[in-house]
């Protein structure tokens, strides 16, 4: 049974900081890609960012130089730590994993996710 479990959404003003975690079990995670998506109930969901199993990682053009994936030794933890943080970047953020992920593919497991507020 795939679970992923996000943590750490919060209030917090503008040009603040936040470290999601997103803990993840039921599956081998070494070899999926993970990755981190958010939604704003007005707009679409969008992808933030993702790491693959190699370490690789990826980030949407609105966040970059803001906005750092990582993930523990073991895979079993995932993170996103924002920094600088805009009102804009208010939303409801999941992460997700997938083999083919960050491929392209649509990740098939997701979490539950953590509301971010910034004002």
């Amino acid at each position: 049974h795939v679970q992923l479990v996000e943590s750490g959404g919060e209030s917090v003003q503008a040009g603040g900081s936040l470290r999601l975690s997103c803990a993840a079990s039921g599956y081998a995670y070494n070899m999926y890609c993970m990755g981190w998506f958010r939604q704003d109930p007005a707009k679409e969901r969008e992808g933030v960012a993702a790491i693959g199993n190699d370490g690789s990682t990826n980030y949407a053009d609105f966040v970059k130089g803001r906005i750092t994936i990582s993930e523990e030794s073991n895979k079993s933890t995932f993170y996103l730590q924002m920094d600088a943080l805009k009102p804009e970047d208010t939303g409801m953020y999941y992460c997700a994993a997938g083999v083919s992920f960050c491929s392209g593919a649509p990740p098939p497991y997701w979490g539950q996710g953590t509301q971010v507020t910034v004002s």
